[in-house]
C-alpha cells in the first residue's frame, strides 16, 4: 500500500491518497491533504465542511449525503466545488480523514 507524508508522519493512503487510519486524523493532515489537492489556503468554510464530514463519520461510521450536508453546512453543491474542486467526496472526504466513500456523497 502506497505511504505519503505528511506533517512529518507516513500515513498509508489507498490509489486515490485516502488515508488507510481515520484514527490518526488532526488538523495538521488536513492542511497536508488539501495541499495535495491543490487547496492552498483551508478557509473557515473548508473548515466547517471537514469538521462537519470528520464529526458524522466519527458518529455514523459513514460519509453523509451530499443532500445532508449542504443542509448542515448551509453550503450548496456549487459552493462545496468551489471549496474542493475535486467535490465532496474525493476533495472534502479526503482532507476529513474519511475512508474513499462508496456512495454518492
Amino acid at each position: 500500500m502506497p505511504t505519503i507524508t505528511l506533517s512529518g508522519e507516513p500515513f498509508e493512503v489507498d490509489e486515490d491518497g485516502f488515508i488507510q487510519d481515520p484514527a490518526r486524523w488532526n488538523e495538521s493532515v488536513a492542511k497536508g491533504l488539501a495541499s495535495e489537492e491543490g487547496i492552498t489556503e483551508l478557509t473557515e468554510d473548508h473548515w466547517k465542511v471537514i469538521r462537519f464530514l470528520h464529526n458524522y463519520y466519527a458518529q455514523f461510521g459513514s460519509a453523509p449525503m451530499v443532500r445532508k450536508l449542504s443542509k448542515e453546512t448551509g453550503f450548496d453543491l456549487k459552493t462545496i466545488y468551489k471549496l474542493f474542486p475535486t467535490g465532496p467526496a474525493k476533495g472534502a472526504c479526503k482532507l476529513a480523514g474519511l475512508p474513499k466513500p462508496t456512495g454518492c456523497v
